[in-house]
Parts: C-alpha cells; structure tokens; sequence
C-alpha cells in the first residue's frame, strides 16, 4: 500500500530491534499483511526508542487498577476469544459483529505511530491494524450519522478495576465522524506484528494518534453511530479538566500541568523533556478538521 504521508518515524525510532525483534522478523511474522509506515510530518530524529516492555508495562487501563503497572500485572484475566462487537444506531447493517469476520474483510496493515498521554508522557508504537472508516463504511453509515461513540467491555468477574467507582463504567469514547473517517484512524489489533496484549487493549482498540491516549479506547465490544455528541467517560468525570475534542496542544495546558514538554518514554524519570508537538506532529494531516474552530474553547 502506498504512504498518503510523509514518512518519518522508522524502526531506529521505536524498538531495540536486538532484543526484541529485528525488522526482517517482522515481516516474516506479517507475511501476507499489507504493510505501510504513516506517520506525521515533524522530524523524529530525536525521539527516545522505545521497547516492547515499555510499550506493554507502562499504561493506563484502569479497569484493571489504577498503576501503570496494573495492566500488566492483572489484564492477563481479560478473555479475548471469541470477542464480538456490535454496531449500531444509524448505519445500514447493524449487528454483532465476530471479530474473526471483521478481521477477515479489513486490510491490515503496520503503521508507526506517535503516542502522546495527557500526563506529559510520550511513545512511539508500531501497530498493525486497520482503518476505522473501512469497519465504518462495511458496516454502511447513513446520512444523519454526526459521531461515533464506543464502548469498552465491561466484565467486573475479569476486570478487578472496574469494582472501585473511578469512573463511571463501562469505558465509553467518542469521535466527529469526520475525524473518525479519517485515514490516520485505525483499529488497532497488535504490536510489532503480534497481536495485541491484553493490557493494551486486546483484541480492538482504536488509535487517534493526534489526540491525547485516553481518546484511544481499549478492549471494544460497541460502535454506534449517532447525530448527537455522544458522552465521553473523562469528560463526565471532570469536563473542565478532559474537554471532548482532547487534541494534543501544546498552547493549552492541563489545569493542573503544562502541555508544552513532554517526557519521552523510556530515559527515565529524569530524562530530558521535549517540545510537544501540536496536534503530536499530525498538524500537516489534520489541521483542516478544525479550521475556524477555537481549539482553546474545543479542548
């Protein structure tokens, strides 16, 4: 498949190829998959690399505690197979979907990836997956569609998280269906050509590399297309604090912290912080899906 972007972020970029995996592995692990690395157009060449154990040992899946470690420590209860997701509301086939099927009919593909938390820490990911608009566009949107909503399972017997009211539960998401429709969207379904941990949101999780990571909800079981902005589980904890839209920006701080520097993952707690990039280096790509917005106001 041909790159609609400019390509800046490589291998050198993200993994300790030696002890993980070296680049030929991979694409022997993804052989028969169509391969392609999107990325935005700010230069990487000082980005930390990042490694397999720090991209599945360091993240926020709060169903399973609210540590970084938790995840790692506690998703392995999360059973992933079978796994279906429904789509519904204002699309022309709605159902349940098997996730074997929806992986039978999507181009996969290996996409490397910025990521960006609203806590001022940063990755780089190579995922592979698929773009959200083709599971859209089988599933057929209908004309009066304005966003998409999402929903992360909710399983209380395998998830210990969920039996403390940190949020109200289930997980729940939300995109414009402009910004879902768009190519850099992707369902992600592995890491580094294997499928994807349970703590990083195994077997579906959608990724919006231009958006703060709680925007890319884990472990889905629901699509539904709506009119309406649908409700977004930070934002109804703390609107003032989690704004729907959550574009990274350095030029709007957190109320608590500054968006302008972020800490790379992977130098350590003292390592040094760079420049956040707006829209985390996407801007190029998809700065016109805000034109005449106040991005301040649309946080």
């Amino acid at each position: 498949m041909a790159n609609r972007w400019k390509n800046t972020l490589t291998y050198r970029d993200v993994t300790d190829e030696a002890t993980f995996m070296n680049r030929r592995q991979l694409l022997a692990a993804a052989s028969g998959l169509a391969l392609g690395s999107i990325a935005g157009t700010a230069q990487a060449e000082d980005l930390e690399a990042n490694s397999w154990e720090d991209i599945t040992s360091y993240n926020n899946y709060y169903e399973f505690g609210t540590s970084k470690s938790d995840p790692a420590k506690y998703a392995h209860t999360l059973v992933t197979s079978p796994w279906t997701v429904k789509i519904d509301g204002l699309v022309d086939n709605p159902g349940d979907y098997a996730f074997d099927d929806i992986m039978s009919k999507m181009t996969v593909e290996e996409r490397i990836y910025r990521f960006r938390c609203v806590e001022a820490w940063s990755m780089v990911v190579p995922w592979n997956g698929f773009e959200l608009a083709d599971l859209l566009n089988h599933a057929g949107v209908q004309s009066g569609a304005k966003y998409v909503a999402f929903e992360t399972a909710l399983r209380p017997d395998e998830m210990p998280g969920v039996r403390y009211p940190v949020l109200d539960w289930p997980y729940v998401e939300g995109l414009r269906l402009d910004e879902a429709m768009h190519p850099l969207t992707m369902m992600a379904t592995g890491i580094y050509g294997k499928d994807i941990p349970n703590q990083n949101g195994a077997p579906l999780r959608l990724v919006v590399p231009w958006k703060y990571g709680f925007k890319s909800i884990k472990s889905i079981v629901r699509v539904t297309l709506t009119d309406t902005q649908p409700p977004t589980s930070w934002n109804k904890s703390n609107g003032r604090e989690y704004g729907f839209y959550s574009n990274v920006n350095p030029e709007v701080d957190h109320p608590r912290w500054s968006q302008a520097t972020e800490r790379p993952l992977g130098g350590g707690l003292f390592a040094s912080r760079q420049p956040t990039l707006m829209f985390n280096g996407y801007e190029e790509e998809v700065s016109n899906l805000y034109a005449g917005m106040d991005l301040r106001a649309n946080y």
